[in-house]
């Protein structure tokens, strides 16, 4: 429809009220209608409701059905219009369903000159309720396989929306359906239809929509019965049955969809993708290479047709298609950059774009998936387009190099090099800030550019204009400076912050101050900071006085008091801490505020594992690595090796709170260490069990928790008979206290099962458990659905748990492995060499060995640069607080495979040899 400007004037339609629009509706009822003038006001009420204005429920059925009486008018744009605004005010007027028979009619209408058929089809979906969709039943099977695209297309979307509240009726639409997903009309014409998901401008020949709906809706209707939807999608995948390239594309989503949700139909459904990748739309050839890509646990073959048919797509003469290839091309390379590799030259091709979204995906990408050696290079290409980029791509960029910074440290004088030169760019707060963090991590993480990194920051403090970002680097400051060789030379560019800045800014700066003054073995320098407290007593910030009062009288105190409160080693499990904190405050009432919030149960960690899980964390959500196979008998958690580390910390944190709420386990204290969950059965089987093991000083618990999986059947007095062994045959010095059995499992309940072992406080112990399954079992009545009162005793046999040496490590970050390992050369030492035949490479045995050893990888180690050879350097700390460190070197032949030779270092007797036996 289309207005001369002569209706453009009359209309008003950017400047209307809802009170003159109810006022106007008297339009409607003049005889002769004009349509012009109706069609104005209904252009209004339109614009109304669609920018959010709600009409009152007497006005909104007012209007109605003054609308509903031009029904019989004969202008078919009018009509359109009328039908689009009744669908809309349906959900708000009463007695809407009185014109059931009018739009009916009107859904039915024959003839050529017909445009609104498709119109009425969805105004009449949206007015009708559950107990009258019968009524329309034959109304909707002949439009959907209407020879008109328009009307089979509105009733195809109509049915999703009375698939709510009528799926019955709906289901037995699928012959008509099925019908029109395996027809190939497209539209005559252009067809305009309006809401309802049905929004559709169609090209003559070309648009094969209605087949999109068709599939869309045959999901919907088969959406609970798997096999029916894999049929589905192999019958419609057959080459020019569907000529729609949005059908297609949502086939290829679904067949992503099963080959995820069942690891049977991978095979087929990655086959199906494949063919698609040579689909002659690029839209289909993108969704199926994305689909493949975000497959878990790729293989090298599965993943070669994708990355080629995107590599193809690089070198195409349109930047959408370059854009798009080179987007899915960025997102792979964050899991599995060797695979991208070989695209490396083409995407090389890209840095010079025109198109700076290419460019920057280009250089991220490269950052990805380049090697140590290339580094250099890369940065050279990256300042040369940096100031003609947005904030929002150099803030992408820059996390890229962030995480380059963690992944090959040697090169760290060339990446705060370029850091520090764009920190002095103009630019908004987030992309200073992602510099001002790259920078941090470094300073934490590689020691050797702690000094010159401290010198950038303080040379930014200078002329910086984010109070936040100034706070965080005096802060940083104040727990570095101190450490350094030379603590005196950032004393002069904090204190100029107490001179110069805001009232935030100075009240950071007099808290970084003290730290240099505190615990401070030079004479002459605590003098000088006492000094420059004295004179913050003056400042007109009361806050500022507060802290420069308290830090002055904490230099009073002996060194050892002082440091512990202004310098603390240790801090709260921050993310225990948070989730206790929430539970406190939401209990909210008189009551839940009577006693004092109990610190006692939030788990203390040392600021060395606070630094391994900070820097996992970021690796791993910067640059996710792709899971590792399972290996061996048992089946490890599938996590790359950053992650291993990082969980093993966090579970402990995990499940503190919950084994303090058990009144049996509340006086053992505080969690030395939780285990990652070890599966004992596969997960297919009748009884699904998983274990965790929990380290107290005086106690050893395990964690049974087990899942019913029959559906006729219920579980009572379940309990794990556990039976420790040594692996010398020796006698284990585990003396079991107790058993909290299950009282009763339901079929898809999980119950957990406790066993407590007390433990020698000062013995490191190694043990192989046997773990046998007891239970009553208990058949249910299918007429009551209650179980059966007598029931009959049964076991089931379970895989054995294994405590070894790793399960008393803790990873912990370290600035320097030469410096520990070097320190813990007189201590305890074991080595042993190992064929490593489960592991297929040396980035595989890396991972092995990571969750195997149960320390943090340091110094990007856990990255492997080479196929051939390789150094892993862990360090960790035992859960009495020893140091442990462990290096493994390896080697790879394709004869003989993985070859290792581990050599661990402890401070503790006995430890050593120990957590190399888990191993081997």
């Amino acid at each position: 429809m289309s207005y001369n400007k002569k209706d453009e004037d009359d209309a008003g339609v950017v400047k209307v009220d809802r009170t003159s629009v109810f006022q106007e509706a008297r339009v409607f009822n003049v005889s002769p209608v004009s349509p012009r003038k109706c069609r104005i006001l209904l252009t209004k009420i339109a614009l109304l409701l669609f920018t959010g204005e709600k009409f009152p429920t007497n006005e909104a059925t007012s209007l109605f059905f003054g609308i509903s009486k031009l029904f019989q008018n004969k202008d078919a744009s009018l009509r359109q219009m009328v039908y689009l605004v009744i669908k809309e005010l349906a959900n708000t007027a009463e007695d809407v369903i009185m014109v059931t028979s009018s739009i009916m009619k009107d859904t039915a209408a024959v003839g050529s000159d017909v445009v609104y058929r498709a119109n009425a089809i969805r105004a009449l979906c949206r007015i009708i309720d559950a107990s009258t969709v019968q009524a329309i039943e034959r109304n909707i099977k002949t439009a959907i396989v209407d020879k008109t695209p328009s009307v089979s297309s509105a009733a195809l979307v109509s049915s999703y929306h009375l698939l709510p509240i009528a799926r019955d009726i709906v289901k037995r639409w699928q012959s008509e359906t099925q019908e029109a997903a395996s027809s190939s009309k497209s539209s005559s014409g252009f067809s305009l239809g309006f809401g309802g998901g049905g929004h559709h401008l169609a090209a003559a020949n070309t648009n094969y929509m209605t087949q999109y709906h068709a599939i869309g809706l045959l999901y919907q209707m088969r959406s609970h019965d798997r096999m029916a939807l894999v049929k589905m999608v192999q019958q419609y995948s057959a080459q020019g049955v569907v000529k729609s390239p949005a059908a297609r594309v949502m086939l290829v989503r679904l067949a992503a969809k099963l080959a995820e949700d069942d690891p049977s139909l991978r095979k087929p459904m990655m086959k199906l993708l494949d063919g698609w990748l040579q689909d002659k739309s690029e839209m289909v050839n993108f969704e199926a290479a994305k689909a493949i890509c975000d497959m878990p646990d790729l293989t090298d073959a599965e993943i070669g047709q994708a990355i080629h048919t995107l590599q193809l797509f690089l070198t195409s003469p349109r930047a959408v298609t370059k854009f798009a290839a080179i987007r899915i091309l960025h997102q792979f390379a964050s899991f599995k950059p060797d695979a991208v590799r070989p695209c490396n030259q083409d995407i090389e091709s890209l840095i010079s774009n025109t198109n700076r979204s290419i460019a920057t995906f280009a250089i991220t990408t490269l950052l990805k998936t380049g090697n140590e050696s290339s580094v250099d290079r890369l940065m050279k290409q990256i300042a040369s387009f940096m100031s003609e980029i947005t904030d929002e791509f150099k803030v992408t960029i820059v996390e890229a190099i962030r995480t380059l910074c963690l992944k090959f440290p040697s090169k760290q004088a060339g990446m705060l090099t370029f850091l520090s030169g764009i920190l002095r760019d103009e630019g908004g707060y987030e992309f200073k800030r992602s510099v001002v963090e790259s920078i941090f991590d470094l300073i934490k993480f590689v020691p050797d550019a702690k000094q010159e990194a401290l010198a950038h920051l303080c040379e930014f403090i200078e002329d910086c204009e984010f109070t936040k970002l100034a706070v965080r680097i005096l802060h940083l400051l104040g727990t570095e400076g101190p450490q350094t060789s030379q603590p005196t030379k950032y004393i002069r560019y904090i204190y100029n912050r107490v001179v110069l800045e805001n009232a935030i800014v100075r009240a950071a700066a007099v808290t970084a101050l003290a730290k240099f003054g505190v615990g401070q073995k030079d004479p002459e320098v605590k003098r000088s900071v006492g000094v420059l407290l004295r004179r913050c007593l003056d400042d007109t910030d009361d806050e500022v006085r507060d802290r420069a009062a308290l830090n002055l009288r904490l230099m009073k105190e002996d060194d050892e008091t002082a440091i512990k409160f202004v310098r603390n080693d240790s801090m709260f499990s921050l993310p225990v801490l948070e989730d206790q904190l929430a539970h406190y405050v939401a209990g909210g009432n008189a009551e839940a505020f009577a006693n004092a919030f109990d610190f006692a149960n939030v788990p203390v960690v040392t600021r060395e594992q606070s630094l391994a899980e900070d820097r996992t964390k970021k690796l791993t959500t910067a640059t996710p690595t792709l899971k590792a196979p399972s290996v061996g008998p048992k089946k490890p958690d599938q996590n790359s090796a950053a992650e291993a580390a990082n969980n093993i910390t966090v579970a402990t944190q995990r499940y503190s709170q919950q084994l303090q709420a058990i009144p049996e386990l509340s006086t053992y204290g505080a969690v030395l260490k939780s285990s990652p969950v070890v599966e004992l059965t596969e997960s297919e089987t009748e009884y699904v069990i998983t274990a965790v093991k929990h380290l107290f000083k005086e106690h050893l618990v395990l964690q049974y928790d087990i899942k019913n999986t029959l559906t006729d059947y219920m579980l009572a007095d379940v309990s794990v008979l556990c039976t420790a062994t040594s692996p010398d045959d020796e006698e284990v010095p585990l003396e079991e206290e107790f058993l909290i059995p299950v009282p009763l499992l339901k079929n898809e309940d999980q119950g957990t099962v406790y066993v407590s072992f007390a433990r020698p406080a000062d013995q490191l112990i190694a043990a192989s458990f046997t773990n046998v399954l007891k239970f009553s079992l208990k058949e249910i009545d299918p007429s009551t659905g209650e179980p059966e009162e007598s029931g009959y005793e049964d076991e089931y046999q379970v895989e054995d748990l294994e405590l070894s040496g790793s399960d008393y490590v803790l990873p912990a970050f370290a600035g320097s492995f030469d410096n520990i390992w070097n320190g813990l050369a007189e201590g305890d030492e074991a080595e042993e060499t190992l064929q490593l035949s489960n592991a297929k490479d040396i980035s595989n045995a890396v991972d092995l060995l990571v969750k195997a050893l149960g320390m943090q990888p340091l110094e990007g180690t856990e990255i492997a640069l080479s196929t051939s050879t390789h150094a892993l350097k862990l360090y960790g700390k035992s859960v009495g607080g020893g140091k442990v460190a462990g290096m493994v070197r390896m080697a790879y032949s394709a004869k003989s495979g993985v070859t290792v030779k581990i050599v661990i270092r402890s401070e503790e007797d006995g430890l050593a040899a120990l957590v190399v036996g888990g191993v081997a």
